[in-house]
């Protein structure tokens, strides 16, 4: 048997390979789901610490890939985390899908995008985002005072480029090519 060249052996192992539909789909729903249970494994508090972290994974998938989720995913995903995340029902569904409609409405005014605009971007969407989950819980009752989300602010700034990469790594597990066996 001859000896094959690289680009060959290369061909060949590319050859019956796709990504997985089933994972496709469902990784960035799953991702973001685990995003928001994840907060309340790590720790407890009586102050918010930890960022939202799904609201940061489906910030960073939506501008990763834009039309990779529908714009109404916002629904599905913010009562998902509205059941963990302590704030009163129904704060993470109108939130969550305000910012898809935002992220929707820049997608379409700024095509060409940089890392700069897109933390810039996700900076205020990430601030807008935690003021207003404060104001609503203090609406319902809470009355905590604002400087109590200043280091959830920072933190979750700082920790959005992070978050960022994680995603782009799960893209790139969610599109390798498996072999398909008929």
């Amino acid at each position: 048997m001859p000896l094959l060249s690289r680009t060959e052996s290369v061909v060949r192992q590319r050859i019956n390979r796709r990504p997985s539909r089933v994972l496709a789909s469902s990784l960035p729903w799953l991702s973001i789901m685990l995003g928001s249970v994840a907060p309340g494994w790590l720790l407890i508090a009586s102050a918010p610490v930890l960022p939202p972290l799904g609201f940061l994974m489906f910030l960073a998938w939506r501008q990763l890939r834009p039309g990779l989720m529908p714009i109404w995913a916002g629904l599905p995903l913010g009562l998902f985390d509205d059941l963990f995340s302590g704030q009163p029902f129904g704060t993470a569904v109108m939130l969550w899908s305000i910012c898809a409609i935002c992220l929707e409405v820049i997608e379409a005014r700024l095509p060409w995008r940089n890392f700069l605009t897109e933390w810039l971007v996700a900076i205020g969407l990430i601030i807008a985002y935690i003021v207003l989950c404060l104001g609503i819980s203090n609406i319902a009752g809470a009355a905590a005072p604002l400087r109590v989300i200043v280091p959830q602010v920072v933190i979750s700034v700082l920790s959005y480029p992070l978050v960022g990469r994680f995603v782009a790594l799960i893209d790139r597990l969610r599109l390798t090519p498996f072999m398909v066996l008929r």
